[in-house]
């Protein structure tokens, strides 16, 4: 049944209760009607029709009602369960991001302490090789002008030795032979060489 017809059916059996009161009322009164008199006729008639009232409405009115209001509470609960659901999710979700981020600011971190170190290591690193590369070239250096005072050495010694030939050949007014010549040089070095030492 619905509203509008369970509406028309209480007014019917309303109406129908109040003229059958007012024309009881008639007969035996023959006074004009009054609905609002105290008479024990219309207490009668009006609880006769509170529960006509009663028993409609609870047969068809409150089971709709009553469904009607379960189904709204149970639309707040299931709304009220998928709140709290979401609020769980969404805490879940929080609590992963920050664990995320906190991952990502360690990972940052050991990065840029890994960057420094390794600067550290590499400028280490240069400047042994850079130390190493200049007692090398130190070295090299100490070589060549030990090589080239060497060679000094002997080109002074070779001219000395052909000078004090040629200033003995004079002194003696005569030609040396070849054999003569060598042996007078290497005279010569081994005292420019003993000289030297003695010098030294």
């Amino acid at each position: 049944m619905s509203g509008s017809q369970f509406c028309r059916t209480i007014g019917l059996a309303i109406g129908l209760l109040a003229v059958g009161s007012l024309s009881a009322a008639e007969q035996a009164h023959e006074q004009p009607p009054n609905i609002f008199a105290g008479t024990i006729g219309n207490s009668i008639v009006t609880l006769i029709i509170f529960a006509l009232v009663v028993v409609i409405l609870g047969k068809y009115a409150w089971p709709l009602v009553l469904h009607g209001l379960n189904e709204r509470e149970r639309r707040i609960r299931d709304a009220l369960e998928d709140a709290r659901r979401e609020r769980e999710e969404a805490e879940r979700v929080l609590e992963q991001y920050t664990r995320q981020l906190e991952q990502a600011r360690a990972e940052a971190a050991a990065i840029v302490d890994r960057g420094r170190r390794n600067a550290s290591e590499a400028s280490r690193r240069i400047q042994d090789e850079a130390r190493q590369e200049a007692a090398a070239m130190i070295e090299r250096a100490r070589r060549e002008i030990q090589a080239a005072a060497e060679a000094a050495k002997k080109e002074v010694y070779d001219v000395a030795a052909e000078l004090a030939v040629d200033v003995a050949a004079r002194v003696i007014r005569k030609e040396l032979s070849p054999q003569d010549h060598k042996q007078l040089v290497e005279e010569s070095l081994a005292r420019m060489r003993a000289a030297e030492t003695r010098l030294n």
